[in-house]
């Protein structure tokens, strides 16, 4: 009896299901249609929003509009519009998108209180982007960190470094730090600190130190270098050299130079001291504490 009840049972909830199947066939056929349309919709939406978004920034650039200026737009219409992609998508499902608009203002006030940080780091984006103190391919140093400026993205600023690192900035970290934009103009001042010895003939000097940086085709004629005594320090007599090169070539003169003075003042015998600190030893006083040490104890009482 108890396998008949066991057979029974599964019979009639089979039937029971058919049942339900049968009479709810139209619903099932409908809401398999919601979903695949709002998976059509979710796909071709993604399309043409990369579309969209592409063909926009292709115009942008085709303006002559600054790459970061490019990028940043780009992210935020693509970010936008899948937004509303998304939302469609939901409706078409049968989900009742004002009621999602609601919630989704709602949760955007929560979170923008909870992450207010965020929220200052992409009005600080704006800032860069609208008063664009560098873009991308610039190198420059913020909030303690060099290097090429790779993009500057709705949240952070990317930079590569010398050493080939990626370092990401916070924008609200970048826009409140002071920026030093090494690659905005196209000229830039070497400033070398050479020190030579006391010794040594001034006069000659800079004629030799002058003469071997125009000797350098990257060195520019104007404006004209400077050279001259800038310090008398403890162990040298500190001359400054300062020539203009190009932004491009500010390095590699910067080696060769420092390696063409080091040269130069040994071949005309001007000597570049290291520090040193002169004690004298008078021997007068030495032989007097001598002879104060050697007098019998009953004398000196």
């Amino acid at each position: 009896m108890t396998e008949q009840n066991a057979v029974l049972a599964v019979e009639q909830t089979a039937n029971e299901a058919m049942s339900w199947l049968a009479s709810n066939q139209e619903l099932m056929i409908q809401y398999a249609m919601n979903v695949l349309t709002a998976l059509t919709i979710l796909l071709i939406g993604n399309w043409v929003v990369k579309k969209v978004a592409g063909s926009l920034a292709v115009v942008l650039k085709k303006r002559n509009l600054d790459q970061t200026v490019v990028d940043f737009i780009e992210n935020m219409v693509r970010y936008v519009m899948f937004a509303i992609v998304l939302i469609a998508a939901l409706g078409r499902m049968g989900v009742e998108t004002a009621s999602i608009v609601a919630v989704i203002g709602a949760a955007g006030l929560a979170i923008g209180l909870a992450l207010q940080g965020s929220l200052s780091n992409f009005a600080a984006g704006v800032l860069i982007v609208t008063f664009r103190p560098f873009k991308s391919g610039d190198y420059v140093e913020v909030a303690g960190v060099a290097g090429l400026v790779e993009s500057i993205q709705i949240f952070s600023t990317v930079l590569k470094t010398t050493d080939n690192k990626m370092v990401v900035v916070p924008n609200g970290t970048v826009i409140s730090s002071p920026i030093t934009n090494f690659s905005r103009h196209d000229t830039r001042r070497i400033d070398f600190v050479i020190g030579v010895s006391y010794k040594s003939d001034l006069k000659k000097t800079k004629e030799v130190l002058t003469r071997i940086v125009k000797a350098d085709v990257r060195v520019l004629p104007e404006p004209e270098p400077t050279v001259g005594v800038v310090a008398l320090a403890d162990s040298s007599v500190n001359f400054v050299v300062r020539p203009w090169v190009n932004t491009a070539d500010y390095w590699s003169t910067y080696f060769d130079l420092m390696q063409a003075i080091k040269e130069g003042l040994d071949k005309e015998g001007i000597e570049i001291p290291f520090p040193q600190m002169d004690v004298h030893y008078h021997a007068a006083m030495a032989g007097a504490k001598a002879t104060e040490k050697s007098k019998p104890v009953a004398e000196m009482a």
